[in-house]
């Protein structure tokens, strides 16, 4: 109580820094905030270079992440303090000098690298063996992973990448709550209530970017009666249309679920022992549907504690592959959602969709608390890519003019606080609350 006080009278300061890799290459985008209060956070300019106000006493922490980095813990009396008339990147300012340099040390988000250089244990052919190290696993998985409901405070980071880097990013903090098996198929549901969005763009491709980024043309499409307009409503109804890629991204990765549904077909397992006590069990899957037109291969990596059995992170690597035979047109609002940037209007009024191609890295580490198993973070890297051919007026396919159009998704998710007592379902008016969104121009 007395050190909220103490915030409340404390006077507003403007916190300056900048944040580089191990190389002491500058990071952009990447996300700064006071773990009392995230939403008075900002990301970093193309150069690494960030400011923010804020009421902060010099022992409280401030936290900086980015995805496939390790996150970094400074303390506020760490940071330069501007005075009241000192620079802002908010109005044009590149850069503060005699600022001090936060260095965040690489953490790849995928295991599979790692999985593939591994030394496979002589027992992996063996499947009774096998059989008992999934059920031991599986054991553990039930003692740990509560069946009451949790209530998740985060920070979801969401970036869009095109042309080798960044050109915006979407940072809600959220409230989540998991009720354990209540979702289909005995999933767990997923609850998403959005509380402050900001979304950072480069003062160069703002223009661009606005048509792209979910709200504005979901709104334009529900006014549409095609089949991807139903779908779209459907999703707006059900919660807020601008968080539904954050909602989605937490509820990915249902370990518990997906190892009960898998554990007893030994066929698709293998394990590797990696060093420092862990145990890599990996799953592997092929689904092909649709006449081979749609295609999916995805191995998830359970890293274990080899005396304890206790999960400690998860990782997953997908890739799908989707053929439409006979092509598909695009229209314009499509091609906007996908890739703006690598397209001209020429192109996008006469493309027809011939292959989809996507490869997916999702990472979920864990914390402990009262006994259990929670979220602590996710990291997903989505590198896709479309490819196709324009066409004249009438159809006909434009010889040797092919084009591709990558789409790349980068996302960070980060959890704050955690409340494991008297947790209750949010009410329908939290989840589809309409949230305003603060735009930021980083420069």
């Amino acid at each position: 109580m007395i050190k909220g006080l103490l915030i409340i009278l404390s006077i507003v300061s403007t916190f300056a820094g900048r944040v580089v890799d191990q190389d002491g290459k500058p990071i952009a985008y990447a996300t700064v905030y006071p773990e009392i209060a995230p939403e008075w956070g900002t990301a970093t300019n193309n150069d690494g270079y960030f400011t923010f106000e804020a009421n902060l006493l010099g022992d409280m922490k401030v936290v900086v992440s980015f995805i496939g980095y390790e996150k970094a813990v400074v303390q506020a009396k760490e940071l330069r303090v501007l005075s009241p008339d000192g620079a802002r990147l908010s109005q044009g300012v590149s850069e503060v000098s005699g600022v001090p340099v936060i260095v965040l040390k690489e953490q790849p988000i995928a295991l599979e690298e790692t999985v593939v250089a591994a030394k496979p244990s002589k027992q992996k052919n063996k499947r009774k063996q096998m059989a008992a190290l999934l059920h031991a696993v599986y054991v553990k998985l039930e003692e740990e992973f509560p069946d009451d409901p949790v209530k998740y405070h985060i920070v979801s980071d969401v970036r869009m990448n095109a042309d080798g880097g960044t050109w915006g990013m979407e940072q809600m903090i959220a409230n989540v709550v998991v009720l354990p098996e209540e979702g289909k198929e005995g999933r767990d549901s997923v609850q998403f209530q959005g509380r402050y969005c900001k979304r950072f763009f480069d003062s160069r491709k703002r223009a661009q970017a606005d048509t792209i980024l979910a709200s504005d043309l979901i709104e334009r499409m529900d006014k549409k009666n095609t089949g991807a307009a139903k779908m779209m409503r459907k999703a707006v109804n059900a919660v807020d249309s601008g968080v539904v890629v954050h909602q989605t991204l937490f509820a990915l990765g249902n370990m518990r679920y997906d190892f009960e549904q898998t554990m007893n077909d030994t066929r698709h397992w293998t394990v590797s022992n990696e060093s420092e006590g862990e145990t890599v069990l990996t799953h592997t899957q092929s689904v092909s549907k649709y006449l081979g037109c749609f295609k999916l291969t995805f191995q998830r990596h359970y890293i274990v504690d080899s005396e304890t059995f206790a999960v400690r992170r998860f990782s997953e690597h997908a890739e799908v592959k989707i053929t439409i035979p006979f092509g598909y047109k695009l229209t314009a609002d499509q091609l906007q959602m996908l890739n703006l940037l690598n397209m001209g209007e020429s192109q996008i009024a006469k493309f027809r969709l011939r292959k989809m191609r996507s490869v997916i890295d999702l990472n979920t580490i864990y914390q402990r608390a009262d006994g259990h198993v929670y979220t602590l973070e996710k990291n997903m890297i989505a590198n896709s890519h479309i490819l196709g051919r324009r066409t004249t007026e009438d159809g006909q396919v434009l010889t040797g003019d092919e084009g591709e159009i990558p789409f790349i998704l980068k996302a960070t998710q980060r959890v704050t606080g955690l409340q494991t007592e008297e947790v209750q379902p949010l009410r329908k008016d939290q989840i589809t609350k309409r949230l305003e969104r603060t735009i930021v121009e980083i420069y």
